[in-house]
């Protein structure tokens, strides 16, 4: 049997998990983590044929990293873990114009793109390796992954728990949990800080805004969510431990 208190730990433990399972998803497979807010532009013709050629070649799929961050900063941007966004005219010829209708284009990152080195001068390849961006990008395309993977292999082994009538197994849930919620939160500040030294050696447009965008915050509240339910499950196994074996030790004595 198992007492109310760990009954009810339990289901909060479960409702927790499944709230972050869920914001960690969305926020994997939308484009909202980061935002940026460029001036208008003029509408000369040197200008607009720039803006013109910047929103071409960001649909690429062997576009570098200069081309596709340079449309980011200068065309309204915003970008995900696996989707990068501009805005456009339209028609591509409408930069030009006075007052184009505007619309959003998505480009998804490949998963060749996800494991491309970056380097020191965006884009450049003469330019060396740099070693500290390349593995912030990759540990943030994998860290989301390992943490939906570890509340998966969680609820399936607390299935199996509640197959077998055993809250034996909630102390590993309650580890898995937390694992997920260190890797939730990992997975926010490889972003952050791989945004910062992205802004530091790239041309960045004057008076351009940039700031975190709705998806990023999804991804951090799911870490916390994680380690609550983590508690709860840990503090479950272990109560239900000692008050066993306390009743144990009574019957036997």
């Amino acid at each position: 049997m198992v007492d109310n208190r760990y009954a009810t730990a339990l289901v909060i433990g479960s409702v927790l998990s499944l709230l972050a399972a869920v914001y960690l998803s969305v926020a994997m497979g939308t484009q909202h983590w980061y935002q940026y807010q460029s001036q208008p532009a003029s509408n000369d013709a040197n200008n607009g044929s720039d803006l013109q050629k910047l929103g071409q070649v960001f649909e690429g799929e062997d576009v570098n990293e200069r081309n596709y961050s340079d449309a980011l900063f200068w065309l309204n941007g915003t970008l995900g873990l696996w989707w990068r966004c501009i805005l456009v005219p339209q028609d591509l010829q409408g930069f030009k114009e006075p007052d184009p209708i505007m619309v959003t284009k998505c480009q998804a990152f490949t998963l060749p793109q996800q494991w491309k080195s970056k380097y020191k001068s965006p884009g450049n390849i003469d330019s060396g390796e740099d070693l500290l961006r390349t593995y912030l990008w990759k540990c943030q395309f994998l860290l989301p992954l390992v943490s939906v993977g570890l509340v998966f292999l969680a609820a399936l082994i607390g299935v199996c728990a509640c197959l077998c009538r055993s809250i034996t197994p909630t102390l590993f849930v309650g580890l898995l949990h937390l694992l997920a919620g260190l890797c939730s939160m990992a997975t926010v500040c490889c972003f952050l800080v791989g945004m910062h030294l992205l802004h530091e050696i790239s041309d960045l447009p004057e008076g351009m805004d940039y700031s975190p965008g709705w998806s990023l915050f999804l991804a951090l509240v799911s870490s916390p969510l994680q380690i609550m339910a983590a508690a709860l499950f840990i503090w479950a196994a272990r109560s239900h431990r000692q008050q066993y074996t306390r009743m144990t030790a009574y019957r036997v004595a």
